[in-house]
């Protein structure tokens, strides 16, 4: 599901890496790929002669991978001429243009690069300044939502609740962020930020959240995202009487599996059964992840018991799984979730929702605002000698009772729901936080507004519900963190 998650799935077929993504074609994937007798799964790419990976050669191998795995077949054109268009995306956008007109593929399939791709899904590894980006829909105003601890943007001062007020790269060109999105919207906001290579700088002018006004020099640099914040990733917040546990998981890559194991461990020892999970600016992952979240709320489950279905197209109905829990030592029997989650809420993130709404129905509730809808996944299909990676939609996951098809978000398809604002003045998993105390507020059973549903907008970057002021900033073409971690810079 992307460009908000990443699934992964072994079948006997073949081993497909999956992702669910929310933004225009991350959200969800898996460690291993499609095996195809033209590709060389992962790793570098080999020399090659360039006729083999001319622009007409590569639109050419990905239309016959469409053709073979796309979930939606009936959807693509009869005849589309490669020639009209100028790069391999904008080729796939014009193959995919009746599933996104329909919102059932909003730029989910893409290609990318598959050495970059690696280096994220593995280690979080990627390069910029650190920081998650949000901006004022109305009043043209840019936040910082979320500060990286190992990165340069911390080190320098910006964190949650600080306003980026001039963007430049010396300190007599900075610009208005006032007049970026009047010249040229969020767009020329983001290419005033520059690439994401390490090495670029900016001279940024912001107000922390105290109100002092600042002028810095950031460097961009390669750092690792790790998924769970070493200052509020886990926390056991005493509300009522009660222990509560609270998660902040940021994206499903391969290395959360250690840190989940380690935070439901700790949830375990100190006797938590209720839980608040914040996947409020999570744009997907890994499948397998996932499937690990779900295992680890799972105890007390029969090892008969569903977490996800996997369906493909009729053609490739022989790699259609289900996926039973499974046990881990580390885990736990919820018997209240409250997730909170916004328009940057997607992919591997909604499955893990939709799949505990099987076993806890009225007991979870989604706290904040609509999620975005992601219920495909894409596998990723390489072509090593060109560095090419296709992400084509080629499955859709359900829960245990068969639901699935929220593609306009998970609000209206649950039992409880709490309007809550993403009050990003207060610390992520403080409990004085909007949407967290609306959380504890459900678990000791207090009522609520609903989130009233509002469906999804079709961005590249989007990632964001129609209902919220605020969105996650993205650039048009993201990279594979972007995908994953949206409003990542």
């Amino acid at each position: 599901m992307r460009n908000r998650g990443i699934f992964q799935r072994t079948g006997s077929a073949l081993a497909a890496m999956a992702l669910l993504s929310a933004c225009g074609g991350g959200g969800g994937s898996s460690n291993s790929n499609v095996s195809l007798p033209t590709s060389a799964n992962g790793g570098t790419p080999t020399p090659t002669p360039s006729s083999a990976c001319s622009l007409r050669a590569r639109q050419d191998w990905v239309a016959a991978q469409m053709d073979t795995w796309y979930l939606f077949p009936e959807t693509l054109p009869a005849n589309l001429n490669p020639a009209a268009f100028s790069s391999v995306q904008t080729y796939l956008d014009g193959l995919t243009e009746t599933a996104r007109n329909q919102g059932r593929d909003r730029f989910f399939t893409f290609i990318t690069s598959i050495a970059d791709e690696n280096a994220f899904l593995q280690s979080g590894a990627t390069a910029g300044f650190g920081i998650r980006l949000s901006y004022d829909t109305d009043q043209s105003r840019l936040f910082v939502v979320e500060a990286f601890e190992n990165a340069p943007a911390f080190a320098a001062g910006l964190d949650r609740g600080s306003e980026i007020t001039g963007i430049g790269t010396a300190t007599n060109n900075i610009q208005s962020v006032t007049s970026l999105f009047a010249q040229g919207g969020s767009s020329a906001v983001s290419d005033a930020l520059g690439p994401s290579t390490s090495g670029t700088s900016r001279v940024l002018r912001f107000t922390d959240a105290a109100g002092t006004e600042m002028t810095t020099t950031v460097t961009k640099a390669t750092f690792s995202i790790r998924p769970l914040s070493t200052r509020y990733g886990v926390r056991i917040i005493e509300d009522r009487g009660r222990k509560i546990g609270y998660l902040n998981l940021r994206t499903f890559i391969n290395s959360a599996d250690s840190q989940l194991r380690d935070a439901f461990g700790q949830f375990r020892a100190e006797g938590v059964t209720e839980l608040i999970v914040d996947f409020r600016y999570n744009g997907g992952g890994l499948v397998a992840t996932a499937d690990l979240m779900g295992d680890l709320m799972g105890r007390g489950r029969f090892a008969s018991d569903t977490w996800s279905i996997t369906r493909y197209r009729p053609s490739r109905s022989n790699n259609d799984e289900t996926r039973n829990f499974q046990s881990e030592a580390q885990s736990i029997a919820p018997t209240k979730i409250a997730f909170i989650g916004t328009g940057g809420t997607a992919s591997a993130s909604e499955l893990v929702i939709n799949s505990m709404k099987s076993y806890l129905d009225a007991d979870i509730a989604l706290i904040g605002t609509d999620t975005f809808g992601k219920p495909v996944g894409q596998i990723g299909l390489d072509r090593a000698q060109c560095d090419d990676r296709l992400r084509v939609v080629a499955f859709a996951k359900q829960n245990a009772d068969g639901e699935g098809d929220y593609y306009d978000g998970l609000a209206n398809t649950l039992p409880r729901t709490c309007r809550a604002d993403d009050d990003f003045a207060t610390p992520l998993g403080d409990p004085a936080e909007s949407s967290v105390a609306q959380a504890l507020d459900f678990l000791a059973g207090e009522s609520c507004t609903p989130i009233a549903p509002a469906g999804a907008k079709v961005s590249r970057g989007g990632q964001v519900a129609a209902n919220i002021e605020r969105q996650l900033l993205m650039p048009n073409a993201p990279n594979p963190a972007q995908r994953e971690v949206p409003g990542t810079f």
